[in-house]
């Protein structure tokens, strides 16, 4: 599916959020999002961080009370059924938030972690290679059809964004990373295929990953930090904007001191939107398929540092649609 009916310059959050206590993130979410992003409470509970939650329901794999995790390689099947308990200690965010926001209708996003990383972590875990990443490939499609089908079912007025978390794809052109890029490529573009029957489907690289790798696993989103290191794929953000695409920008720096205003964050962005136009970016293009994320996630941050920076973004957001707006009007539109 595409996102050609998201709103220029809405806001959301990106990656998973720092609250012990479920009822609350759920609260917060649909508070200070416009977008909401059904949450990831690792600090609740370690059986909701990416691997721990991607784990459950594996042959071969025990996740233990308080999120330890417990691989026997020989008995890890990539054949083997897999198992979506939603009544899980790793689902009680995502079980909560759909109770929480019944009756809701718009967008909702969230987000689950991708093959390429997962693999990896069962290759440390002990499990063979081919086996490892064969496992990981089928157990994120198969948990991200059961998710989908939850959220549909519970929320049947709302559309899905959905974004594949891969932390590991910033490694993938460094020597020694265990599989090849495109065979790397291949994995990811098999989970987002999976997103694309009924949602829209988002990538999402903490960081500044290589950016034609990661168009070419066809996302109908890409979530991109604000660097001017972006400028140097200006060509390939072009033709993907061009198809449809839209990038979810992420303005607010996550790591290091917390920024309090939205001034240096749009000052950025305004800045590698111009670089961008000087490289031959379409200027509307950039204002109206922009989506506006905090950088990367929230959960090693307070609640109330995670709303001060998810309101620096809807800040941000609403920059990004008056200009648009105001484009549209010059035009004629």
């Amino acid at each position: 599916m595409q996102p050609n009916d998201i709103p220029s310059g809405i806001a959301t959050g990106i990656g998973g959020l720092p609250h012990r206590d479920a009822q609350e993130a759920a609260e917060f979410v649909l508070r200070t999002m416009e977008v909401p992003s059904i949450p990831s409470l690792p600090r609740r509970s370690p059986a909701e961080g990416w691997i721990a939650q991607a784990m459950v329901g594996m042959q071969g794999i025990t996740i233990g009370q308080y999120g330890s995790i417990s691989v026997d390689p020989s008995l890890v099947d990539p054949l083997a059924p897999i198992v979506t308990d939603f009544q899980h200690d790793a689902f009680v965010g995502f079980r909560t938030f759909l109770e929480a926001a019944k009756g809701r209708t718009g967008w909702v996003k969230w987000q689950f972690v991708g093959p390429v990383t997962f693999g990896h972590a069962l290759m440390r875990a002990g499990v063979p290679m081919s086996e490892a990443f064969e496992s990981a490939v089928r157990c994120i499609r198969h948990r991200v059809e059961h998710m989908l089908q939850a959220v549909e079912e519970a929320l049947p007025g709302c559309r899905q964004l959905v974004f594949i978390e891969e932390s590991d794809f910033a490694e993938l052109m460094n020597p020694g990373f265990p599989i090849a890029p495109d065979t790397a490529i291949d994995l990811v573009s098999g989970a987002l295929a999976a997103i694309e029957t009924s949602a829209v489907s988002g990538l999402h690289v903490c960081g500044l990953a290589d950016i034609p790798s990661q168009l070419a696993t066809g996302p109908a989103v890409l979530s991109l930090p604000v660097r001017h290191e972006v400028v140097d794929s200006a060509g390939y953000l072009t033709r993907f904007m061009e198809r449809g695409g839209y990038i979810a920008w992420g303005v607010v720096p996550t790591s290091g001191p917390i920024i309090t205003t939205a001034e240096r964050p749009w000052r950025h962005l305004s800045k590698l939107w111009c670089e961008l136009v000087e490289r031959g970016v379409d200027p509307a293009l950039l204002r109206r398929q922009a989506i506006i994320t905090p950088e990367c996630g929230l959960s090693s941050h307070t609640p109330a540092v995670a709303e001060r920076v998810l309101g620096i973004a809807a800040e941000v957001a609403t920059r990004v649609r008056d200009q648009a707006t105001a484009s549209r009007w010059a035009l004629g539109a």
